[in-house]
């Protein structure tokens, strides 16, 4: 359920919106979905449209392209609850190992997943003929995508909330809290969405005769320079954060800026 909300924050009456949705999206019996489990999906759901267009679009078989998404969707899961566990409370999950299975307790973090699909990606491109980097760059459009859905789905859960704030937006996240806060959740996917935008276009505009690497590339520096600065307005998730005044995530996306950008300028100074 989402309404409206009028509080009186240092004398200043302002409405705030209220999210208060059941996380749960159909329940029947005992099954259960949750809105999250419905944008992960739709996440899926879209790479392999996508991934379809661009295999047509290329002349490329499109039999492989299940194959190919049960890979990038393992390395997805896998690298995302582990980096989950080792990234953001490692001492609890090393002293519980086996609760590092527990994936339904929640749990997933963004910096594990690129890692897990890329070195599914890897072990994939091992049974076929295109190279490795050719993978890469076509899955970063389509996980791009795939992040705004994912953090949406975070919306729905009223988790990953943003700090306090009296602006105008301000989002009551009900199940959290009373305090109104950054819907940073939205923030998130509207930038990933944005950057989705840039690679298609990108994609189309060049064709498929683009330097090899420059799609992941410019994933890497756009994602990750938008996680790195929405950070000052989110939440602390991780007990040992604010580390030389950065978050967990900060530090965590600063490798992948720095990975993408070296890419990027490595070739003006060839040139030079």
């Amino acid at each position: 359920m989402a309404v409206f909300r009028s509080e009186i924050i240092a004398g200043i009456n302002m409405d705030y919106f209220v999210w208060n949705i059941d996380p749960i999206a159909i329940s029947v019996g005992f099954v259960k979905i949750r809105w999250y489990g419905v944008m992960f999906a739709s996440a899926f759901v879209s790479s392999y449209l996508l991934m379809t267009w661009m295999y047509l679009r290329e002349g490329k078989n499109t039999e492989e392209i299940d194959d190919l998404l049960t890979y990038a969707a393992t390395g997805t899961i896998v690298g995302a609850r582990l980096g989950h566990c080792l990234f953001y409370d490692p001492l609890y999950y090393l002293s519980n190992p086996f609760k590092i299975l527990a994936i339904w307790e929640g749990g997933l973090a963004s910096h594990g997943a690129i890692l897990g699909i890329l070195i599914a990606l890897y072990l994939y491109q091992r049974k076929v003929k295109e190279p490795y980097i050719w993978f890469v760059d076509r899955v970063s459009i389509v996980s791009a995508l795939g992040a705004a859905f994912i953090r949406t789905g975070n919306f729905f859960n009223s988790e990953i909330v943003g700090e306090v704030t009296t602006v105008p937006w301000a989002v009551i996240f009900q199940r959290f809290d009373l305090l109104p806060r950054h819907p940073v959740q939205l923030y998130e996917a509207t930038s990933y969405f944005c950057v989705f935008l840039l690679l298609v276009v990108m994609y189309i505009k060049r064709d498929v005769k683009a330097r090899s690497g420059v799609f992941f590339a410019t994933f890497l520096v756009t994602i990750f320079s938008a996680r790195f600065l929405l950070e000052f307005v989110k939440t602390k998730q991780a007990s040992y954060e604010d580390i030389l005044g950065m978050s967990t995530g900060q530090m965590l996306s600063i490798p992948f800026v720095l990975a993408g950008l070296i890419y990027l300028v490595l070739p003006l100074f060839k040139k030079n």
